[in-house]
Formats: C-alpha cells, structure tokens, sequence
C-alpha cells in the first residue's frame, strides 16, 4: 500500500507517521512518499520518519521528493497538508483584519478567506494530477480551511474526503472525563468544518445514552475553560461548541485579546525552528513532546482510520478513531441532503460510516434555529468564496466578504477587500 503526503515537509508529519507506527494492523503502508518543495525541511522530517519507523520495527519504505507527479503515481491514498505561502503568509492572515477591527484567523473571517483564495487553486492542480496518475486513489485533505476545499474537489469529481481533528480531541476530552475509551463514546457531531456543535455524547454507539448533560453539570467549568467560552453559555445552549465558535459567540473580546498578543503564527514559526531543530537530531527517532504544542492533536489516529477505511481496512479501523465511536467517523462530505435546509452541493461535518465507497453521512439530530441561521449564512459564504477562488475578480471577494456573519458590513467588505488583495497579489494569478 502506497500513501503520498503532500505537505511532506510540515513539522506535523512525524505525528502522522507516529500513527503509521503504532496502528499498523489497521493500515499496513509499505511505501511513504513524502512530498515538498522545500527540500531541506523535507529532508530533515524524512530522515526522522526513517528513523521512528525503523525503531518500531515497521516496513515501510519512506522516500522524499519535490516531484509531485512522481510522488502521486501509482499511491493508493494521498493526504494533502499543505500551507500555500508558508507560516509568512499565515501571519498576515492574523494581522490586517485586525486593522479593521475583526477576527484574524486563518481559517475563518476575511483571513479564512485569503486563505482559501490561495489554496485552491493549488489543490485542484494537485488533484488533477492525482487523478491522471490513478483514477481510483482517495484524496483526503487536511488543508484549511477544509470544507470550502473538500467542496472545490468533489464538485470537480475528485473522489475526496475532508479531514478534521476537533472531533477526534472532543471524543478523547470527553472519554477521559467519563473514564471510558474513547470507542465508547459516539457524538452527534453536527455543522460545517470549524462550525460545528456536539448536540449529544453517547455511550455505547449512535443510539446510546445521551450523557451530554450530566457532563455539562458536572465539567461545565472545566469544558468551557478548555474551549476559552462563558460556562453559561454552554448550559444555555445545551451542547458543546467548538473551539472556532469562539470566534463568533465572543468576537469583540477574542479581536482584544488578538491585538494584546502577538500573532499564533509568529508563535507557530518558532515552535517549527525548534522541532526542524529537533528532528535533524541523528539521535531522534520519536516524535518530541514539543509537537503536541504544534497543533493537530490526534490527527495521525483520525487520518490512519479515515485511510484504513476508505482502502479496505474497515469503517472503524481504530476503534472509532475518527472522533464518534460506535465504527463512524466524523468526515467532512458532500451534505446530499443531510441538513436538508442547505444545498446538496454545501459540505457538512458530520459522522459518516466510511467504505471504500466512500463516505456516506449517517442520521444528525435535528437542529434549532439557533444552529440553522449560522450554518445557512456560512454555508452561502463558503458558495461565494468558492466562486471567488475558482473565477476570481476583486466583486467576488467583496461579495464574500459582505456575506460572512464576521463582517456584514459594506464599508468593512470594502476595507477588507483592499487589504485582502493587497497582502495576496502574489498568489491570485487574476489580481
């Protein structure tokens, strides 16, 4: 079985081959294609990636190249991780909406959509090579922001599924507190990537015992304090947010804390000279504690049961690995009336039973106003983003802009728009 990562360079990667190792029953890989433009961040996480799974004793051959057609033919899975613009680019992203006064963040608010303007584009080249490589390989994206990118694949009839680690962590926070394994826990995890809201935790599969509220009565302060939201608010909406949501339910107080700190990027950039450090260490050969701080908690078990399942290792591969137990996994796939209030075409985050014939979305519970009114405006944001990446044009990022719940604002659209292209030139072949 060959797996080609695209993005091989990342810090996260000895995470996912962290997960190669120890889950080997689940996905027996016997070639890794790590692949990168940056050959010397590629060769440094490429040499620790030989070196853990030699120490676990695994397989598997690891080789390293910046040709991404090499890279893809003939793989069986390719996972794409990668960030157009680098770190650099990230923290812009993080600085001038604050400027306006809005959220800086990559992968919501007007940075999400520079993002996605520059991310595209790329993924849809990537993809298309993939499929003249292999007609038959699955494309699981990683790549922020993932549900307008998962939607840019599938509309072009890649056979692609979406990938996103907020469930998986949820499941474990959750399984600890309840002092279960995590396979026990089920969640009805239900929304958009980063725009989502566990309405249920189960114990036993789908149809256990909602065990939701006696964890808000007695974890209340301590789930909300993890997610930095009012405890109160988490009672009166009965249910858990995810983190992202902060982003909406506490704008103001979250631009405050931004402009008193400096950029998550800028933090990020030095963690990944410390661990690039770290990992061209001959000596190394586990992933350093350092990585946990990274970012990506769990991906390696979410991504490895998400592969293992779509090539044939079964719709549950770790043990409910992709973060709702019970032998689903939360996925991010083509809604086809899910939420019947969206398009078919929107892509939802939802738990998915997952075959090698793809991901097919099981029954959510339904939802109130409350999360229909947000998930519609996002959802009509991420059709106009979209657009934007596909066809360009500096109307189509105003109008995506003005449709965000984050900014709604002619005048903000408009300074937003300016600053937006003016920080991305480089990137929009149109601009």
């Amino acid at each position: 079985m060959k797996l080609a990562v695209v993005g091989g360079g990342s810090t996260y990667t000895p995470e996912l081959v962290d997960g190669f190792a120890r889950l080997r029953d689940a996905l027996p890989v016997t070639e890794l294609v790590l692949a990168d433009p940056a050959e010397d961040r590629l060769e440094l996480v490429g040499g620790l990636a030989r070196r853990m799974l030699a120490r676990a004793g695994h397989p598997a051959a690891v080789t390293t190249t910046g040709d991404l057609d090499a890279a893809v033919a003939d793989a069986d899975a390719v996972l794409l991780q990668l960030r157009v613009g680098g770190q650099a680019a990230r923290e812009r992203d993080e600085t001038w909406p604050l400027e306006c006064g809005c959220v800086g963040q990559e992968t919501t608010g007007a940075g999400g959509l520079a993002k996605a303007l520059r991310t595209v584009p790329v993924v849809l080249d990537i993809a298309e090579r993939v499929r003249r490589a292999n007609p038959g390989a699955w494309i699981i994206d990683f790549t922020n922001p993932v549900g307008i990118v998962t939607r840019a694949l599938l509309n072009e009839g890649h056979r692609a599924v979406g990938l996103c680690n907020v469930a998986i962590g949820l499941q474990r926070k959750f399984a600890a507190l309840l002092e279960v394994e995590p396979g026990e826990v089920h969640l009805d995890h239900v929304g958009l990537n980063h725009l989502t809201w566990e309405l249920g935790v189960r114990l036993g599969g789908p149809r256990g015992r909602d065990v939701l509220p006696g964890l808000l009565a007695r974890h209340g302060a301590a789930i909300a304090a993890d997610l930095r939201l009012p405890e109160p608010l988490l009672h009166r909406l009965g249910a858990v947010p995810s983190y992202y949501l902060r982003y909406f339910y506490t704008h103001d107080e979250v631009v405050a804390e931004m402009r008193d700190r400096p950029p998550r990027a800028a933090e990020v950039a030095a963690m990944e000279r410390g661990l690039l450090e770290m990992y061209a260490d001959p000596a190394l050969d586990t992933k350093p504690e350092l990585l946990a701080k990274r970012g990506g908690a769990y991906y390696s078990e979410a991504a490895v049961a998400l592969a293992a399942a779509l090539l044939g290792g079964g719709t549950g591969g770790t043990g409910g690995a992709g973060g709702t137990g019970g032998g689903a996994q939360v996925v991010n796939v083509r809604n086809d009336g899910t939420l019947p209030f969206l398009p078919d075409d929107a892509v939802v985050e939802v738990p998915a039973a997952v075959s090698p014939a793809g991901a097919e979305p099981l029954p959510v519970p339904p939802l109130d106003p409350l999360h229909t009114g947000l998930i519609s405006a996002v959802t009509a944001y991420e059709h106009l983003a979209l657009d934007a990446a596909l066809r360009g044009g500096r109307d189509r990022v105003f109008a995506a802009l003005l449709a965000h719940p984050l900014v709604g604002r002619y005048a903000l659209a408009e300074k937003l728009t300016d600053r937006l292209l003016a920080h991305n030139r480089e990137y929009l072949a149109w601009a």
